[in-house]
């Protein structure tokens, strides 16, 4: 994507600047776009320490020039030296253009070319529709994640690519097909085929892969469907959302020392009865609003992020 490109492509959010929260990661992705993306406004004192990261990062169109370098944790950190996944390629398509969230360690969009050409192959999708990875320069986004920080997760859409090329008007504005049952106890079976398993069964096989997040109705399915080999199961995590995409984290890639990895998950199935549980609980399900609502919890500030992350702000750009 050229300069031109990302400038006309500038992040939608503008309008997301005077809304304090963010939405859940399932209800977020299927947030519509816009063709006429505006320019956020200049800040009054980018320097006021109390200022919010996502506020900075969220104003940077370009990555910085130089090699790729993870900084810091999945939800605080950035990424130096990130690469853009191309917005069309023969097995995936980039929605929601306007964010300009296509940004990402050269090891996740090796990752995302690769596993598109196995699902197209495995479970006879034409291909992927990729959701958000990260900012140009990773960070804190003023919408939306708290993770997707550090160029090492992806949302790939559950609804496949269709067999054409989408227009930039149905990338902004198509949803995904919702998977889960309207009593949040299962997926929905007009909705979920065996495809889907052969999909998330692809991604979790990958070595560079810690964790698939999904929905846990989706989990559920998962667990009663596999056969075979079921040790990529344990890889696959219930989260809240995600009901219409899944969410694909990878490993700190070698070379990164100052990626700060996750604890790997337990090498068990997770899919006993005790596992799903408390994703079923009525507590869950049907949360009752607290007596008294909770203060919001203050927006990370650039001091709280590595040091190194200070020098990426400001860092030259990468030529495109």
């Amino acid at each position: 994507m050229n300069v031109r490109a990302i400038l006309s492509l500038l992040l939608a959010s503008a309008i997301a600047i005077l809304s304090g929260g963010a939405p859940l990661p399932g209800a977020f992705a299927q947030d519509k776009g816009t063709l006429n993306p505006k320019p956020l406004p200049p800040l009054a004192n980018p320097r006021d320490p109390d200022l919010a990261a996502k506020q900075l990062f969220g104003r940077k169109v370009l990555p910085t020039a130089g090699p790729s370098q993870v900084i810091g944790f999945y939800a605080k950190g950035c990424i130096a030296g990130a690469q853009a996944l191309p917005v069309t390629g023969p097995t995936w398509q980039v929605m929601r253009l306007s964010r300009n969230r296509n940004w990402a360690h050269p090891a996740m969009v090796a990752l995302l070319e690769r596993l598109s050409a196995r699902v197209h192959r495995d479970a006879g999708w034409p291909g992927l529709l990729i959701g958000d990875m990260a900012q140009p320069r990773g960070g804190p986004m003023i919408t939306g994640h708290a993770s997707h920080q550090i160029g090492l997760d992806a949302d790939v859409w559950l609804t496949p690519m269709p067999n054409r090329l989408l227009s930039r008007n149905e990338r902004e504005e198509m949803s995904a097909v919702m998977m889960v049952r309207r009593d949040r106890l299962d997926i929905d079976p007009h909705a979920w085929t065996p495809s889907h398993l052969r999909v998330i069964r692809d991604a979790a096989r990958e070595p560079s892969v810690e964790r698939i997040f999904v929905n846990a109705a989706i989990k559920k399915a998962l667990c009663r469907e596999a056969r075979g080999d079921r040790s990529w199961l344990s890889k696959v995590r219930p989260m809240y959302g995600h009901d219409y995409h899944f969410h694909i984290r990878i490993k700190c890639p070698p070379g990164n020392p100052q990626c700060e990895p996750q604890t790997p998950p337990k090498p068990t199935e997770g899919c006993t009865a005790g596992d799903l549980a408390y994703w079923f609980s009525d507590a869950v399900l049907h949360p009752k609003p607290p007596k008294v609502p909770p203060k919001p919890k203050p927006p990370i500030t650039l001091a709280q992020l590595p040091p190194d992350c200070a020098e990426v702000l400001v860092a030259p750009a990468a030529r495109q």
